[in-house]
């Protein structure tokens, strides 16, 4: 495997990063910048911008809309946007459903579902956590009876994410009470503005609004929206938290928040001297960007297929990743010193004509991100329940 990129890289990703600045909304880039939620109209523009050059899935086949690109030049293009502060798409059409559509999905549901995920049309939502089925998915108590042509939903969904973004939702469900937990799931698409689905905010420590709870009251879904076959869903949930806990590496996000951490530092001071001067702050500084280097390589032996038991990859990626995320966002706040307490809930209250006179600029958004992160090791399956796969599918304990 070819760790470092070639001289063709390297110009592809400068050629990339050229077209980037050329197309990215100063608006956009700066909402981004200060790392509040982003907005489902900031998705949508970005996601349409890119469509137009045919970037909105670079991972994708070529046959269904990707670009063809080899895992490094996707790498490297996801690099790119999170460098140049793109704001974030929807992971939930882009990199979740859509691999399972155009994986498992029929001709019918490829035709219809892919282009509009493609154009940002469409933005969807991951119906899978319930309030007493987490980390232990295979236990959810959600229903899907077979009336007829329909399937008839009953259930609650939990800590779904961008919910009230989304035209639809990806569901398990279970579909027979008589077969083992796993055995007895399917996977369901459904419409989100159809009668019988409530959605409640849940409103997070940093005081966003990113997770909801969603109840769901004799929902009817067509038959037709059954992905693949009735009782296989934990299949294609198991290929799909693959991708999701890959994703969750954030390598890109840390590695540009690592960055400002250093800028940070090196402005502010704890009375005698820079923070970035302090020998037990640059030592741990040190450490996490070394562990970042080495998850950065761990994620491109999985990317091109260089593991045994990628599930558990997958699983350790998420875990590594996570917690260096949290160690980022602390060594932040540590830098920010006082200057973190402002604290702003919304984009355009960052303004600088709205900053106390004291608050650096670079202060708005970096508490919230600090608070939000704290979910970062509970997300996608807590990491104690990752570190279980890792032990039984890895180490054979």
């Amino acid at each position: 495997m070819q760790f470092q990129p070639t001289p063709a890289d390297r110009a592809f990703a400068e050629e990339i990063k050229m077209i980037l600045r050329e197309i990215l909304p100063p608006d956009l880039a700066r909402r981004a910048r200060q790392g509040f939620h982003t907005s489902r109209e900031d998705m949508k523009r970005w996601n349409a911008i890119l469509n137009e050059r045919g970037w909105a899935a670079p991972h994708w086949p070529r046959e269904v809309g990707g670009t063809g690109w080899t895992p490094m030049q996707s790498f490297l293009f996801d690099a790119a946007c999170t460098e140049l502060d793109a704001p974030a798409l929807s992971v939930f059409g882009l990199k979740l459903v859509g691999p399972v559509i155009y994986t498992y999905g029929s001709a019918a549901q490829k035709r219809e579902h892919l282009p509009p995920i493609l154009r940002g049309d469409v933005l969807w939502c991951q119906g899978f956590s319930e309030p007493g089925s987490g980390s232990d998915l295979a236990s959810l108590t959600t229903r899907a009876v077979r009336h007829g042509d329909h399937y008839i939903v009953n259930g609650r969904k939990l800590w779904t994410t961008e919910a009230h973004y989304a035209d639809k939702m990806f569901l398990l469900a279970r579909t027979d009470a008589m077969v083992s937990k796993q055995r007895g799931l399917s996977f369901l698409l459904l419409d989100m503005k159809q009668p019988g689905i409530t959605v409640r905010p849940v409103i997070t420590l940093d005081e966003g609004h990113s997770v909801n709870e969603v109840f769901l009251d004799d929902v009817r879904v067509p038959a037709e929206d059954l992905v693949g076959e009735e009782g296989a869903g934990w299949s294609y949930a198991k290929f799909l938290l693959g991708n999701e806990r890959t994703a969750n590496a954030q390598i890109h996000r840390s590695r540009r928040d690592l960055a400002r951490v250093k800028e940070i530092a090196a402005l502010e001071h704890d009375g005698t001297r820079r923070v970035l001067d302090d020998p037990s702050f640059r030592q741990r500084l040190a450490r996490v960007e070394i562990d970042l280097k080495a998850l950065e390589w761990a994620v491109l032996r999985v990317l091109v297929g260089e593991v045994e038991e990628p599930a558990s990859a997958a699983s350790a990626l998420k875990v590594q990743g996570s917690v260096l995320q949290q160690q980022i966002s602390g060594l932040a706040i540590e830098a920010l010193g006082l200057n973190a307490v402002p604290f702003y809930d919304d984009p355009e209250d960052a303004d600088a004509t709205n900053l106390p006179s004291w608050a650096p600029d670079y202060a708005p958004g970096l508490m919230g991100t600090y608070l939000h992160r704290r979910a970062t090791t509970i997300y996608a399956g807590t990491n104690e329940i990752q570190r279980g796969i890792i032990a039984k599918q890895a180490l054979g304990f």
